[in-house]
């Protein structure tokens, strides 16, 4: 890319979203961040960005739902990374028609206003969740597509979406992958912030979901890095690309190491809340980097303990910590 060229991050107000724009504007690119707009004249999680990259962006306060206001945002624009989704699965269980609205027809508007710009490249941010329970592993890019929740049916239909567009009209699209990506500023509705949240907040009964399912987990420096080397990457377009560590670990597990990290000692309590439905619960997640790899020289750098580490102590600080409502569950 460019260092000229004029970055549009949709979702930068997000948890990857943040990082991802602050990453930007230190290799010193010209970034415009997409926000939802809100009468609060709130930005997110970039109201809480490093002093070093305070005041060095562009803020656009939109809905991604609207193509007129999207195109209006990607006007002069040379790379568009599209990572603006809703995420969370439990609330896709009772309001899909939203994650219609915003996953596909929100990566629509990008696509749409991507083709009548010129834009030189859109980055699609995809899911390990459209995978569903893993059928092999590690999980290639080849794997089938299960959509096992209404929200991981939307992102299928977005990624494909974005697809089309590079098939039908040629235009330079490449897909982000990532599996599950955790740090500092993630939603207490994911499951590492909500146990690092209740024993911070004094609790040694954790309330949690599903304990023997598995994941992929990637230190969130380690997904930016994926995204950038997407981006500068010519031989990404028209690619599906996997982001993860290519590690697993059961959530039980990962609770116990959660709790050796922070020294203490806890109980875990089932809360029937917090559990998917049987057939929506995806039971193994282990992703194959190896294309990415090739195709960028991408290497995750950060090991789950030290990733943990660093999220904790994000967690100690009490301007961060009371930003989450510990004693609820986060849909």
């Amino acid at each position: 890319m460019d260092n000229n060229a004029t970055i549009l991050v949709t979702g930068a107000d997000g948890f990857i979203g943040s990082h991802l724009t602050e990453a930007l504007v230190r290799q010193g690119y010209n970034v415009r961040a997409f926000v939802l707009y809100n009468s609060f004249n709130s930005w997110g999680w970039l109201d809480h960005c490093s002093p070093d990259v305070k005041g060095q962006f562009e803020i656009f306060s939109g809905d991604i739902r609207d193509p007129h206001g999207v195109k209006e945002a990607m006007k002069e624009c040379t790379v568009v990374l599209h990572l603006a989704a809703l995420i969370a699965i439990p609330y896709s269980y009772h309001s899909p028609d939203t994650y219609v609205d915003t996953n596909i027809k929100g990566t629509l508007n990008i696509l749409q206003a991507a083709k009548e710009l010129g834009v030189q490249k859109v980055v699609h941010t995809s899911t390990s969740e459209v995978y569903g329970t893993a059928k092999f592993v590690p999980i290639t890019e080849e794997h089938p597509l299960q959509g096992q929740s209404p929200y991981s049916a939307t992102k299928i239909a977005a990624d494909q979406l974005a697809y089309s567009f590079y098939a039908s009209f040629g235009l330079p699209v490449a897909i982000v992958r990532p599996f599950n990506t955790y740090g500092p500023r993630q939603s207490a509705r994911a499951v590492i912030p909500t146990i690092i949240a209740q024993i911070k907040n004094g609790q040694r009964k954790i309330k949690l979901g599903a304990l023997h399912p598995t994941r992929d987990f990637n230190y969130v420096a380690d997904t930016v890095s994926g995204f950038l080397a997407v981006a500068a990457s010519p031989k990404s377009v028209g690619e599906v690309l996997n982001c993860g560590s290519g590690k697993e670990i059961s959530i039980g597990n990962l609770v116990a190491l959660i709790a050796q990290l922070m020294g203490v000692d806890i109980e875990i309590e089932t809360d029937d809340i917090r559990l998917r439905p049987n057939k929506s619960e995806v039971e193994r997640l282990l992703c194959d980097n190896s294309k990415l790899a090739e195709f960028t020289g991408f290497k995750p750098e950060v090991s789950l303990r030290e990733g943990l580490s660093r999220t904790i102590d994000w967690f100690s600080s009490p301007n961060n910590l009371k930003r989450y409502k510990a004693g609820i569950y986060n849909v």
